[in-house]
This record gives C-alpha cells, sequence and structure tokens, in this order.
C-alpha cells in the first residue's frame, strides 16, 4: 500500500496552488462575462494570484534550505543555479510565481490605460499565462523528480498527483484557446487546427513521463470534469452586469462551453500506443496524428451541431448562456455556425492540422522522454 509520507508538504502546495490558479482563471472569465471587471480585488483575482503566492513560498522555502543547510536531504538531489540549490521544478515553479504577481500591477495599469477590456489575449494575460506555465511545469517536474526517485511502494500517490496536474496542463493550454474553440467554429479546419496546436503535445508528454497505459484517458477525464463541474456550479451564483453596453441580461455567472470530446480520441490513443511500443517515434506520432484528428473530427463535429440545436440550450450542456457583452445579431448569439472556409482554404487548413497534430505528438514525445531521466 503506497504511503502519504512519499509525497512531501511543499508538493501538496505546488499542487494546491495550480488549483487555485485554475479555479481562479475560469472564475474571472466568468466575472467578465457576467458583471465586467469592477475592481483589481475580486475573489477571482485573489484565487488567481494566490497561486504565485503559495509557489513563490514553498518553492522559496524549498531553495533557501537546500541552499543554506548542508545537510538537506534534498542537497544531493538538486542543480545550481545563480549559487542557489534546490531540485529543478523549485526553480520553474518559483520563477512562474514571480512572473504572476508580476502580471498584477501590469494588469492594472493595462486596464487603467486602455479600458476595461473583456478579452483573454492581452499583454498582461499573456504574463499571467506564462507565469501559470511556469508553475504547473514546475510542479510537474518537481513530482516527477521525486517519482523517479521513488521505489514502487512510493509511486502510486506520486503518480495520482502527476496525472492531477497533467489534467490542469489541459484545461491550461486549452483556455489559452478559448476564443479559437467556441462551438460556432466548429465546422471549420481552424478549429481543429487550433485544437492541434497543443492538445497533443500535452497528450503525448504526460503520457510517455509517466509511463501509465492510460494516463491520456485520465487526463481528458480531469479536464472534462472540471469542465463539466465549473459550468454547472458557477450558474448557481448571481451576478449582475456593471458595465455597459448590455445586450443580454444577465442574472448569474456564465459558465464556460461545453467541454469538448477528447475523451473519445484519447482512449483511442491510449489503446493504439499500448500496442506500438516498439514503433519509431516518427512513425509512431505520424499515426497518432491522424488517429487524433479524424476520431476527434468525426465526434465533435456533429455534436457541434447538437450544441447549436435547441437541444442544447439548458443548464445541462450550456447553449443558453450569453455574456452581457454578447452581439445579439452576432453567429453566437443566433446559433449559426461560422461559414466552412472554401475548398481550397479548407484543405490547406485540413493539411495544416494534420503536420501540427504529427509534430506535437513528436515533439511531446521527445519531451515525455526527457522527463523520464529527471532525478533532480
Amino acid at each position: 500500500m503506497p504511503r502519504a509520507s512519499a509525497v512531501p508538504w511543499y508538493v501538496w502546495c505546488s499542487v494546491a496552488a495550480v488549483t487555485s490558479a485554475i479555479i481562479g482563471v475560469h472564475w474571472d472569465i466568468s466575472w467578465h462575462q457576467s458583471i465586467g471587471r469592477d475592481t483589481f480585488w475580486t475573489p477571482a483575482h485573489l484565487a488567481i494570484h494566490f497561486c504565485g503566492v503559495l509557489a513563490g513560498i514553498a518553492c522559496g522555502y524549498l531553495i533557501l534550505s537546500t541552499t543554506l543547510a548542508p545537510n538537506s536531504p534534498l542537497r544531493a538531489a538538486s542543480v545550481r543555479i545563480w549559487g542557489f540549490r534546490g531540485p529543478l521544478g523549485a526553480f520553474i515553479a518559483a520563477w512562474g510565481g514571480i512572473a504572476m504577481l508580476t502580471s498584477a500591477p501590469f494588469d492594472n495599469w493595462w486596464h487603467d490605460a486602455y479600458g476595461l477590456d473583456v478579452k483573454i489575449l492581452s499583454p498582461p494575460h499573456m504574463v499571467l499565462a506564462a507565469g501559470m506555465i511556469g508553475v504547473v511545469l514546475g510542479s510537474l517536474t518537481l513530482i516527477l523528480s521525486y517519482m523517479n526517485r521513488a521505489g514502487v511502494e512510493d509511486r502510486g500517490p506520486l503518480l495520482a498527483l502527476f496525472l492531477y496536474v497533467g489534467g490542469m496542463v489541459l484545461i491550461q493550454a486549452l483556455l489559452v484557446e478559448m476564443e479559437l474553440t467556441v462551438r460556432v467554429l466548429m465546422h471549420t479546419a481552424s478549429f481543429y487546427r487550433a485544437v492541434a496546436t497543443g492538445v497533443p503535445l500535452v497528450l503525448a508528454f504526460v503520457a510517455r513521463a509517466s509511463r501509465y497505459k492510460w494516463a491520456t484517458t485520465v487526463i481528458t477525464a480531469i479536464y472534462t470534469v472540471f469542465l463539466l463541474l465549473t459550468g454547472w456550479i458557477l450558474p448557481l451564483f448571481p451576478a449582475e452586469p456593471k458595465l455597459g453596453p448590455v445586450y443580454f441580461p444577465v442574472r448569474q455567472f456564465i459558465p464556460p462551453e461545453f467541454p469538448l470530446l477528447l475523451i473519445v480520441p484519447a482512449i483511442l490513443l491510449d489503446l493504439f500506443w499500448q500496442r506500438t511500443e516498439h514503433w519509431g517515434a516518427w512513425k509512431q506520432a505520424a499515426v497518432s496524428g491522424v488517429l487524433f484528428l479524424v476520431s476527434f473530427a468525426a465526434v465533435q463535429w456533429p455534436f457541434g451541431s447538437f450544441l447549436n440545436s435547441p437541444a442544447a440550450r439548458n443548464a445541462f450542456f450550456g447553449a443558453k448562456y450569453f455574456a452581457y457583452f454578447t452581439n445579439p445579431l452576432s453567429f453566437y448569439a443566433r446559433y449559426r455556425f461560422v461559414p466552412t472556409e472554401a475548398p481550397a482554404a479548407f484543405l490547406r487548413e485540413t493539411c495544416l492540422s494534420f503536420a501540427i497534430a504529427i509534430v506535437s505528438f513528436r515533439l511531446g514525445r521527445a519531451l515525455g522522454d526527457f522527463l523520464r531521466l529527471v532525478r533532480r
């Protein structure tokens, strides 16, 4: 039976930091869509920046204690950077925490200078996203270094935490692409190119690094459950717009869209990878890219039609919710798809999607194989 002592307290802190950030970001986006940015000191912002504070304190303590204590048990399993010693993951997460905290005054200044925007892809938000990526990847590396040094009896809880944080990585990757993966784009090739850009890399590197045969299924299940719970819980709380213009009356928090059906290609990939361990890296990546996009399009394309139909306009599927600033004449508000590209453009985007997916799977496999070697 795995021992709970296999997981140090600072690993738990890093996992809590990642969870706080992911919850806070989804809450903050909902806040923008439901209320508007009325103040910097919203609970959602505090949850986001609590991630940076917690990661900074935990990893800072870990680095300083390893550096200043000659008898530290982690000294032999640490790296040296700028005269400091500590696990590699602690340095990455600490940098991420600093970047997240730096983004806070930058974001405040940006809003004061350019207005109370509701865009995800703004410069301060990208600094924040980079910091979150640092904290998440640092946490993954920290967990994996312990997992690679642990005995068989201690791997269980560490593997569970690694897969959980891997699910958070997938959520974050799709969060950055949220504006490119809305339901009205699901009948365009650009939608599948956006999904192919980040998702295959995450799936491949988590699966290879964890060495768990159902890793891809687990992390896509975590993504699915998280988005479902967020979509069902947020509308239970009242909200009212404080900015204008208000095109749609809002009485509750606006949830994210229904999760993408990534669980289907994930199961197929896990089954495929279990049978092709002996294949060459590029051959496996090529088939994985085709399998991923074909199976994903086979389920998501018709499901997109369902999400735009009256049957999905309920609290379960969430297609009835609109941000207060949604243009009533937009494709989104009228439940109309953005027109599919012209045949030549569609073919070009489709070929590009397959190429990106194949390269992403190859890079993910290489990253996962490298992380297997991390012990510091």
